[in-house]
Formats: C-alpha cells, sequence, structure tokens
C-alpha cells in the first residue's frame, strides 16, 4: 500500500512506476484500476502494462466504470495494480460495496495488489480529520485492511509543494483549485494530515521491528521509540497531564 497525506503526493505515480519495474522484470502485471484524474503525467505512466477493461455501469441517468473485479479474476494475474483502496463502488458494478472489498477478494484468490490510500481514509483517523478540516470524510478503510499489508510505504510531499501543484493544476482541474486551496488544502490542514501519516506510518514499523525482535532477538531491548516522563505534583489537574502522556 502506498499512503499518502492527500490527493496529488504522487502515489498514483508510484503504484505505476513500481508496477512497470516489476513488468520489466518479467512479472505477470495487470491494471485492474487507475484513476488518472486527467492528469497527462500520471497517464504516461501506464506505458505498455496491459489494462483490464472497466465495466461501464448506469446510475442515475449516468454512466459510470468501475474496476470488473470478474474480469481481473478471470485473467489471473500475478500482480493487479488497483487505485483508491477507499473507493466506493457504484450500485450495480458488483457484489461488493467497496474496493477494498474487491482488494481482499483479488488476495484471497492468490493475486498481490499494490494499492494507493490518504491517510484521512482510515477509519481511526476520519474523526479526527473531520474535526480538524471541517470536512466530511465519506469512505472509508477498515484499519485492520491497511495493517493487512505486507509494506506500507508512505508517499511523502511539504504542504508548500502540494499547494505549488494546486496552484499549477496538477492535481485538481483549474475551476476547483482556489476552493480546495482556502478549504481542504489549507497549510495547517496539510501539515496535520502530514504528521497523521507519519506518526501511522511509523507506528506500523515499530510493530514490525518489535514482531522481527520477539522471533531473532527476544532477549535484546533497542532504544527505538520516545519515553515519556511525566512529572506532577499532589495538585489537582495532574490527571490531565497524565491522559496526555498515556496518549503519546
Amino acid at each position: 500500500i502506498y499512503m499518502g497525506a492527500v490527493a496529488g503526493v504522487g502515489k498514483t505515480f508510484a503504484m505505476l512506476d513500481k508496477g512497470w519495474r516489476r513488468h520489466r522484470r518479467g512479472a505477470d502485471v495487470v491494471i485492474g484500476f487507475v484513476e488518472t484524474h486527467g492528469r497527462p503525467r500520471t497517464a504516461e505512466l501506464i506505458r505498455d502494462l496491459e489494462v483490464v477493461p472497466r465495466r461501464v455501469v448506469a446510475y442515475r441517468d449516468s454512466a459510470f466504470q468501475e474496476m470488473d473485479l470478474d474480469a481481473v479474476l478471470a485473467r489471473r494475474p500475478e500482480v493487479a495494480l488497483v487505485d483508491e483502496l477507499a473507493h466506493t463502488n457504484v450500485p450495480g458494478s458488483g457484489r461488493n460495496e467497496k474496493r477494498w472489498q474487491d482488494v481482499i477478494e483479488l488476495l484471497g484468490a492468490g493475486i498481490n495488489v499494490i494499492t494507493t490510500v490518504n491517510v484521512q481514509h482510515l477509519e481511526s483517523i476520519a474523526d479526527a480529520v473531520e474535526r480538524m478540516t471541517g470536512t466530511r470524510v465519506r469512505e472509508r478503510v477498515p484499519d485492520w485492511v491497511v495493517r493487512k499489508a505486507d509494506q506500507l510505504e508512505l508517499i511523502d510531499s511539504s504542504p508548500e509543494q502540494l499547494r505549488r501543484r494546486m496552484m499549477h493544476g496538477n492535481i485538481y482541474p483549474p475551476p476547483k483549485v482556489q476552493d480546495a486551496l482556502t478549504h481542504f488544502f489549507r497549510t495547517e490542514n496539510l501539515v496535520a494530515l502530514r504528521e497523521l501519516a507519519l506518526r501511522f506510518v511509523a507506528d506500523e514499523t515499530e510493530e514490525e521491528l518489535l514482531a522481527y525482535l520477539r522471533d531473532r532477538h527476544p532477549n535484546e531491548l533497542w532504544d527505538t521509540s520516545e519515553r515519556i516522563m511525566v512529572a506532577i505534583t499532589a495538585a489537582p489537574g495532574t490527571d490531565a497531564v497524565i491522559r496526555r502522556a498515556a496518549r503519546l
């Protein structure tokens, strides 16, 4: 899974590049679903990768394109690239409501999956993001789905760089740029979302290290995490300090 703080950090770029490099090394790689959002540079990275045709679904007098799960299963590639793990499938497009459920089905069939997700879509983080940004997070992925990944990689970008990409039209179409810059893509929001993403990936990395130590070096202690010391008195109100330390 390639994780990012927000749209535009380069998750789809990284996924396509990884898939193409594995294809060049001889792996059977197909694109189950990639969302370019009309960005020419993203579309260029598809190169000569095989694309499984999408399923076209009519819904509320409009036509939508979704990943054809059965077609990917029938194709049985070694690796499938599936963008936007948190996506909600259009009603009538298949048996699963969410794309992460499609991914679980692909994994169950023995197909490796490379995918992308933004940190605000994690179930344990979505409520905090709503409070910080004032924007509702409708699409959510259970944490256990993300933690199931063999490899979680953070695609990072500074808030300043993201805002420049937005102003240059490299993330959203021009009509949406100004609204995004003054709302969700405000600098303080981007800083907070970046910190959430960094903390989540750091927590996963620590879990991997602890599992490694338990298996290989059960009697060793490596100083990889911070120690928290709370200095308190008998005065009222110090319980809040203890709670804050416990959260840290």
